[in-house]
């Protein structure tokens, strides 16, 4: 990614987490983060992942989003006006909270399988040291 697709990148993702904030009054969109940005090196799309507090939020939320895509457009270019044109703006629900509570959860089952399995040995250690 070059230096002017991030800047654009953080740019757009400063300026929606603002027009989400303060701008759109939509009740299914009051707990939307914006959390990544990615823009196309011919800066004609921008790729905007988002969250929410609680997981049941995020399809509603998507479909809202969908739905008042067009005046999230406006907005945004009201707000940025040294852009030659506003990139189409296409949003996904990211899941990388989702991924890392996953894996954090793996790494907590291991740790518990090798406590038992720590427990095991001791024991069978034990039992052995006493029948010597």
């Amino acid at each position: 990614m070059s230096v002017r697709t991030r800047r654009v990148a953080k740019l757009i993702r400063e300026e929606l987490s603002y027009v989400f904030l303060r701008e759109i009054d939509e009740p299914e969109l009051e707990t939307v983060t914006i959390t990544d940005v990615k823009v196309t090196p011919d800066l004609k799309i921008a790729r905007i992942y988002f969250t929410t507090f609680s997981k049941e939020q995020r399809e509603p939320a998507l479909s809202k989003i969908e739905e008042i895509k067009s005046v999230i457009r406006k907005e945004l270019a009201r707000r940025v006006r040294n852009l030659r044109f506003i990139p189409e703006l296409e949003f996904y629900i990211d899941e990388t909270q989702d991924y890392a509570e996953k894996i954090e959860s793996l790494f907590e089952k291991i740790h518990e399988e090798e406590k038992k399995a720590g427990k095991l040995n001791e024991a069978e250690n034990t039992g052995n040291n006493e029948s010597e």
